[in-house]
């Protein structure tokens, strides 16, 4: 697999992938009725966030977008964003994506990493990030509507680069 920074013909590939995370609605707070030029407002944005892929030949498993996570006096700590295709979760690509994320903000000297909103019942990614150094800090109860379980938690994640 290789992790390379996103180009505008990936869009399409990163599109479908996209809308497969968001229409199942349980891991991500987006819009499912969100045009193609909404969610890549959302997902692409200019420096100094930057937007990956993962890939396996040609072919597009996965994505990732980072950069900070408030502006001015947070501006020091990262936040990151994955999503996986549905035909390669379990293959690693999201720990892939994480580390490299974890990696490009070390080197771009952020002094930690936060994710905002982990729905509580993503046990498989809440226990990747446990196993990058993230601690759960606090969880905002019932601020996700999921599709099947109702009202569940956001995670605030944290770790410290």
């Amino acid at each position: 697999m290789h992790i390379r920074e996103y180009t505008e013909a990936d869009w399409p590939a990163v599109w479908s992938i996209f809308q497969d995370v968001v229409t199942t609605g349980d891991t991500f707070p987006y819009d499912p009725a969100w045009s193609a030029d909404q969610a890549h407002a959302v997902w692409v944005q200019p420096p100094p966030y930057h937007t990956v892929v993962a890939c396996e030949g040609a072919e597009i498993l996965g994505t990732a977008h980072m950069g900070r996570n408030r502006p001015s006096p947070g501006a020091h700590v990262a936040t990151a964003s994955f999503m996986v295709a549905g035909e390669a979760r379990g293959q690693g690509v999201g720990r892939a994506l994480s580390e490299y994320a974890l990696t490009w903000a070390r080197e771009q000297g952020f002094a930690a990493m936060q994710f905002n909103a982990v729905v509580e019942s993503n046990t498989a990614a809440v226990r990747l990030y446990q196993t990058l150094g993230f601690q759960v800090i606090g969880t905002v109860p019932q601020a996700f509507k999921h599709p099947r379980l109702g009202l569940v938690g956001l995670h605030v994640m944290h770790c410290f680069l």
